[in-house]
């Protein structure tokens, strides 16, 4: 699965939240280690014809689902 987060600080680093959605699916656990793949999006619309896309703002609302 494909997710998209921004970055928080904390103290001198930085950290990533991982969408509830993401970890029920994947079964994680507090202390797995997992692996990271970072890629840097400038704008959502660089996905278009990448991914199938019902609409722009459909996909937006979904990836802010599980994060309100």
């Amino acid at each position: 699965m494909i997710s998209k987060s921004k970055l928080k600080r904390w103290g001198n680093s930085f950290g990533v939240l991982i969408p509830k959605a993401l970890v029920e699916q994947e079964g994680l656990k507090e202390g797995e280690e997992v692996e990271i793949s970072v890629r840097r999006l400038e704008d959502i619309r660089a996905l278009r014809g990448k991914y199938r896309f019902k609409d722009l703002q459909h996909e937006k609302n979904e990836m802010k689902r599980g994060w309100e």
